[in-house]
C-alpha cells in the first residue's frame, strides 16, 4: 500500500498551462501518475502533453469523471480561489506547491477542507511520491531521477524540507531501504498535513513498517508526534533528525515555519521530547540510513519476521 496517492488516483493540474505546470505535468505523467485533466481559466480546449485543459475544475469533473487529487501551480495570491474551487468540486486531496501563500488564505482553505472532508498538502511543498506508483508535485524533478532516488519498500518518509525529503529517500535507497511514501509536508508555519497528521496515515498503512522523520526548529509538529507515541496512537519505530541545532532564539532557520521563540520549538526541546517517548533521534544526518536499517532489523526480530 501507500498513503495519499497511488496508481488509481485521478489527478488534475490547476495552472497546467504555465511553465511550472507544464514541466511538472510531464514529470507526473512520465512517472505513471494518472493525470486526467488540466485547468486554467480562459484556456479551455488547449492540450498540454495530451491532457485537455478546462476553464474550471467543475468542467473538468463533468467532462472526465471523478478527480481525486488536484496539484496546484498558480501564483500565491490566486491559491485560495483555486483551492476553494477544487474543494467545492469534490476533490478530496490538494497539493499546494507555491510558497508565499498568505497565512489567512491557508486558514480559510483549512476550514473549507475540514467542512468538506478534504485534505491538503502544503503550501510550499514539493509534493508526495509513492515509489513505483505515482508522484504529485515536483519531487524528483524528472521521472528518471525519481525512479533512481526512490524505490518501493517498507519505510515511510516525512519531512519539513523539500530537498531533505529527496535526500533521505536517496540515502535510504542506497542502504537498500525502499519507501512506501515520501511526503514533504511544506515549509510554512501552517500546513494542511503537518507531521503529526502524516504519522496517523503511516500508522494505518500495513506496508509501512517504520517511519523516518526530518524535523526542524519552530512550531510544535515534532512534539505532537511524540504525544501520539506516548498515547499509543503511533506504535511503529521512528527514526528522527531535527535540524537547526545552532539557531539562536528569535532567528529564522531555513523555512517560514522554522523560528524559535524562547524554548518553544527549540532543537533541544524537540530532541528531548522525542527521546523521552522512545524515538530513535540521530545526532548526525548521515547516520539516518544505518540507524534505520538497524531499527528495522530489530523490529523484524521482535515480530518474528527475521
Amino acid at each position: 500500500m501507500s498513503i495519499l496517492i497511488d496508481k488509481e488516483k485521478r489527478v488534475l493540474i490547476q495552472g497546467i498551462t504555465g511553465r511550472e505546470g507544464m514541466t511538472r505535468a510531464k514529470l507526473m505523467m512520465d512517472y505513471g501518475s494518472q493525470v486526467v485533466a488540466g485547468c486554467t481559466p480562459g484556456k479551455k480546449g488547449e492540450v498540454v502533453h495530451g491532457v485537455t485543459v478546462y476553464d474550471t475544475v467543475q468542467e473538468a469533473v463533468e467532462a472526465t469523471g471523478r478527480i481525486d487529487v488536484s496539484v496546484i501551480f498558480v501564483p500565491a495570491p490566486l491559491i485560495k480561489g483555486a483551492a476553494l474551487e477544487a474543494i467545492e468540486a469534490g476533490v478530496k486531496l490538494l497539493v499546494i506547491v507555491p510558497d508565499r501563500v498568505p497565512i489567512y488564505d491557508v486558514l480559510e482553505i483549512a476550514e473549507a477542507a475540514e467542512q468538506n472532508g478534504a485534505q491538503f498538502v502544503g503550501p510550499n511543498t514539493l509534493g508526495v511520491i509513492s515509489p513505483g506508483k505515482a508522484v504529485v508535485g515536483m519531487i524528483g524533478g524528472r521521472a528518471r531521477t525519481a525512479n533512481e532516488w526512490f524505490k518501493p519498500g517498507p519505510v515511510g518518509v516525512m519531512s519539513r524540507s523539500g530537498g531533505i525529503t529527496s535526500a533521505i529517500s536517496y540515502y535510504l535507497t542506497q542502504e537498500g531501504l525502499g519507501q512506501t511514501t515520501a511526503i514533504h509536508v511544506g515549509g510554512d508555519a501552517v500546513v494542511g498535513l503537518p507531521l503529526h497528521e502524516v504519522v496517523k496515515h503511516f500508522q494505518a498503512d500495513d506496508e509501512t513498517r517504520m517511519v523516518v522523520m526530518f524535523g526542524e526548529i519552530g512550531t510544535a509538529q515534532e512534539e505532537k508526534v511524540a504525544d501520539l507515541i506516548e498515547q499509543g496512537k503511533f506504535t511503529k519505530p521512528l527514526v528522527a533528525f531535527v535540524g537547526g541545532k545552532a539557531a539562536k532564539s528569535g532567528t529564522r532557520f531555513s523555512h517560514a515555519g522554522a523560528i524559535v521563540e524562547g524554548n518553544r520549538g527549540s532543537h533541544e526541546g524537540k530532541v528531548k521530547r522525542l527521546r523521552e517517548v522512545g524515538a530513535h533521534v540521530v545526532d548526525a544526518f548521515g547516520d539516518i540510513p544505518k540507524v534505520a536499517r538497524r531499527v528495522l532489523e530489530e523490529a523484524g526480530k521482535q515480530s518474528g519476521d527475521a
